[in-house]
């Protein structure tokens, strides 16, 4: 039963992010309302186990009902992996996290995840972007995207 609510979650996080993708394939659309979204936090990895934990936040003019933000690796994570309820795998390096609603001009809840490498590192870099902004427009992708290149030392990275 577990396993089948979680697939059922992979399906609705993944399935929405790219339902909207692929239902828009040319120039954003002028009527759609606007917003700006970004990302700020920190991520630290030991021995191969990976801590993020960031806030999302909109820049506004305008409310975005949800969002959907991907975090992709370079290293390959382990099969089994632990994520908290609006996250979920969408590949053999990728997870993605729905952030909820985003009132304009507002941070939305922090996400904490913790992910394990499948092999040992002594570096990975992480990238997060925005997937999916609630069907509102990011005139501003700068401060959604961001590369963080993170030692295995234990010590965090901000971004």
């Amino acid at each position: 039963m577990r396993e089948v609510v979680r697939v059922l979650r992979v399906g609705a996080v993944v399935g929405a992010a790219f339902a909207v993708m692929g239902a828009a394939p040319g120039l954003p659309d002028s009527s759609a309302p606007e917003a700006d979204l970004s990302y700020h936090g920190s991520v630290a990895m030991t021995a191969g186990r990976i801590d993020v934990r960031f806030t999302p936040r909109n820049h506004g003019p305008s409310a975005v009902p949800d969002a959907t933000v991907r975090l992709r690796w370079s290293k390959p994570l382990a099969d089994r992996q632990t994520l908290p309820e609006g996250c979920a795998r969408s590949g053999e390096r990728v997870v993605v996290c729905r952030t909820g609603a985003l009132a304009a001009d507002e941070v939305g809840e922090r996400i904490e995840l913790r992910v394990r490498l499948r092999d040992a590192s002594s570096e990975v870099l992480l990238e997060l972007d925005t997937v999916w902004g609630g069907g509102a427009v990011d005139g501003n992708r700068a401060n959604d995207q961001q590369r963080v290149l993170v030692l295995d030392t234990g010590d965090s990275y901000y971004f």
